[in-house]
């Protein structure tokens, strides 16, 4: 539990309840028994840190470093905290090249929207501040190619597997289209 240590004026009976009831909210808030319905995950950080979207708390991916290149795709068989497959069938990530493509477009067309506004360009002949956003928007993206490629397998997963906010009581659905002598066997 975090300690907050609030002082107050005694002479201002509002400014005391309102520090009493700060109080009480961080309290429950940072209490270990806190409800459930504030101590739920939301999806986007669970997405963004590559949680698992059954319990959202366990890593899926082996290695937390995505600059790692050799181990930075490399996941979990199964979550580590609710043992929920994260290979659901045989060539299940190849949507992620979709996904990945999508967010590789938004990303560049926020860059052009960015550089548009802050640097302005025209399209007339003579200005070549395009091939500079070009230039610079191609640098970003192929350094941000690995994170991109967690991310679109953090989304891609969790677009196929439910959030279960009881996950201890609830079986693992085991899946379907699996054939365990055929896995990794490109």
């Amino acid at each position: 539990m975090v300690k907050i240590q609030l002082q107050h004026d005694k002479s201002h009976a509002t400014t005391k309840k309102s520090y009493g009831t700060l109080k009480r909210y961080l309290y429950i808030f940072n209490s270990p028994t806190m409800p459930n319905s504030i101590k739920k995950p939301w999806y986007l950080y669970s997405v963004l840190t590559n949680r698992c979207p059954r319990c959202r708390q366990g890593r899926i991916f082996k290695s937390q470093e995505a600059y790692k290149f050799k181990t930075n795709v490399d996941m979990h068989e199964r979550c580590p905290v609710c043992n929920q497959p994260t290979e659901i069938e045989v060539g299940f990530y190849y949507g992620t090249g979709y996904v990945s493509y999508a967010l590789s477009v938004a990303f560049l067309v926020s860059t052009f929207i960015a550089w548009k506004v802050l640097i302005g360009m025209t399209f007339s002949i003579d200005d070549n501040r395009i091939f500079y956003w070009m230039g610079t928007a191609f640098v970003l993206l192929f350094i941000m190619q690995p994170l991109i490629m967690r991310l679109s397998r953090s989304l891609w997963l969790s677009w196929f597997v439910k959030y279960d906010p009881n996950w201890k009581e609830h079986p693992i659905e085991e899946p379907e289209r699996i054939v365990p002598e055929q896995m990794n066997n490109w």
